[in-house]
């Protein structure tokens, strides 16, 4: 969320900024609430100080003494006005940080502006996309494919987007998570084993709520999400807690499964691999000081990189503009991998900083020279999401007997050439 310091003595200003996004906002309406919400504490605090003053005097009073008595009443009579003004107060406080949650993050200025996707601008490209594939075919059109990835039988269990993966095709995702695992290990992120389920508070403090709800699986019984992603209970590890400076920056990586209900989808474009409800993903999260978060967030991204390149699969980066960037995001890269059988880009990873409109939210500070705490702030980035990085491999690297080609960075896990049935 927001800083709200900041907000009332730069409204017109961050409401300037904020309407280069697609979000609707109110920030009038937001800092009506917290004139509101200042007034009432304001005379919450008033009340029990005026109560405080009169307990005070009634303990120089003698005891059964008529003025004793008369002050018994007016304490009374003070008490349940300290009450009322107390839940006044709470009231409005409630009421001002529902509105607050509503604002998204503010971009930031090197965003590129924009209404949609099409305004996202290609900031570096890698390797050949006019290199000829002359066997290559969408990954879902290869003879075997419904053999070793198999969606009617992950409709049968559970339903569309929940496909099995079978032999040597869940050996090789197994392989491409070891190695998004240990190149992170390599570059300096922690690994930890997070939870797939988080509560309503964990999914407020990235920012999925409220504003993805329709997008998340909900376990109403035990109201817990499935996670989209491992962004959410990593970033939450220090919530309310306070970090030191010398700590920072904190790098994390996490394989989970990811669960997106995707609601809307349908067409050519969800076919195969391209757009799952259920996928694998290694995610890394960083918390770092201010000062330096957008030259991390440089360095995450080229973490996810390296991983393209050692699997030679040519990919774009794309600066995502103000009117397609999310919610909680200040600034965002998308990688985009080429796929030579669709003759199409499918995003493997979005990095993103968050600046501290994550920490606001979860109460992740640290605490500088100075001895006061601040907002961190978070940067996360996918290396990778497995199941297009699985399309575009199998596309770029079929060949003529239909077998597929293996990176050889993945034969550590994998040790064969080649996946697939020839012909």
């Amino acid at each position: 969320m927001l800083d709200i310091n900041y907000c009332r003595s730069n409204s017109e200003e961050i409401k300037a900024m904020l309407s280069r996004k697609k979000f609707h906002f109110d920030l009038d309406k937001v800092m009506l609430f917290d004139e509101k919400r200042r007034e009432a504490i304001s005379a919450s605090e008033q009340a029990r100080a005026g109560q405080k003053a009169a307990n005070n005097e009634m303990s120089q009073l003698a005891k059964g003494s008529p003025e004793f008595l008369a002050k018994v009443s007016e304490m009374k009579e003070l008490a349940t006005k300290v009450k009322e003004l107390e839940a006044v107060a709470k009231h409005a406080d409630d009421e001002f940080k529902e509105a607050l949650m509503t604002l998204p993050n503010i971009p930031h200025e090197s965003v590129p502006s924009g209404k949609g996707e099409e305004d996202n601008q290609t900031v570096s490209t890698w390797g050949n996309t006019e290199e000829d594939f002359p066997n290559a075919v969408p990954h879902y059109d290869i003879s075997w494919f419904d053999q070793m990835i198999d969606f009617p039988r992950g409709v049968k269990v559970t339903g569309a987007g929940f496909p099995f993966f079978v032999g040597e095709m869940s050996q090789l995702v197994r392989a491409l998570i070891n190695f998004f695992l240990d190149e992170a290990s390599i570059n300096g992120y922690e690994e930890v084993h997070s939870p797939i389920v988080v509560n309503a508070t964990s999914a407020t403090a990235t920012g999925q709520l409220p504003d993805k709800e329709g997008q998340m699986y909900l376990d109403q019984n035990e109201e817990v999400y499935l996670i989209p992603t491992a962004e959410v209970p990593v970033t939450n590890f220090y919530r309310d807690e306070i970090l030191s400076e010398e700590q920072l920056p904190v790098k994390r990586c996490a394989y989970t499964p990811c669960f997106r209900r995707e609601a809307g989808s349908w067409g050519k474009d969800v076919r195969g691999l391209n757009r799952l409800h259920q996928f694998d993903k290694v995610e890394l999260v960083k918390w770092t000081h201010p000062n330096e978060s957008f030259d991390e967030l440089e360095t995450l991204r080229a973490d996810a990189e390296k991983l393209l390149k050692k699997l030679d699969l040519p990919y774009r980066v794309l600066s995502i503009c103000s009117g397609d960037i999310g919610f909680p995001h200040s600034k965002q890269y998308d990688l985009e991998v080429w796929a030579a059988g669709q003759q199409r880009w499918l995003e493997v990873s979005s990095c993103s900083n968050f600046t501290d409109f994550q920490a606001r939210r979860a109460n992740i500070r640290f605490r500088g020279k100075d001895e006061k705490p601040q907002p961190v702030h978070t940067l996360n980035g996918s290396a990778l999401a497995v199941p297009r990085v699985l399309a575009a491999i199998l596309e770029n690297n079929l060949n003529e007997d239909n077998t597929v080609n293996v990176p050889q960075c993945l034969q550590q896990w994998f040790p064969k050439d080649t996946i697939g049935i020839a012909r």
